[in-house]
């Protein structure tokens, strides 16, 4: 994997001018397969294909604790608004935090995110224009 270009994008997204397509492109340019973000540890980790891995540090002060409780709806309306009106990552993080997101992971090649909350509670969001595999 190539660090230099995760430790960019990743400073770039803490800073508000990456857009979640271009994150997808740099890090799958860069080798990476998927990514954990965990609110808890304010840590993610990029994983490569070939088990090859990095970490960063999410740097944002103030953020709120996890919420005990997972607010699936929150959380949707959270990626609504990241999705449709740019909103910056800084605004998401702290809406998922309180939505109860304790982490997620990103699946690049599988265009997928799958949120847990604190008790188990999972949430899978399809990236825009992808979706299941349709079986015959």
């Amino acid at each position: 994997m190539d660090t230099a270009i995760i430790h960019d994008t990743a400073q770039r997204t803490l800073d508000g001018t990456n857009s979640f397509p271009e994150v997808v492109k740099n890090l799958l340019g860069a080798g990476v397969e998927y990514y954990h973000v965990d609110y808890v540890a304010r840590r993610k980790t990029f994983y490569g294909a070939d088990g090859s891995t990095a970490t960063t540090a999410i740097t944002y002060e103030g953020l709120p604790a996890v919420a005990p409780d997972f607010a699936a709806d929150q959380l949707r309306a959270a990626i609504l608004d990241s999705q449709r009106h740019g909103q910056k990552y800084r605004d998401f993080t702290r809406r998922a935090m309180e939505a109860g997101v304790q982490s997620y992971t990103a699946f690049l090649r599988g265009q997928r995110v799958t949120y847990w909350g604190r008790q188990g509670d999972a949430h899978t969001e399809w990236f825009p224009g992808a979706g299941p595999a349709k079986q015959d």
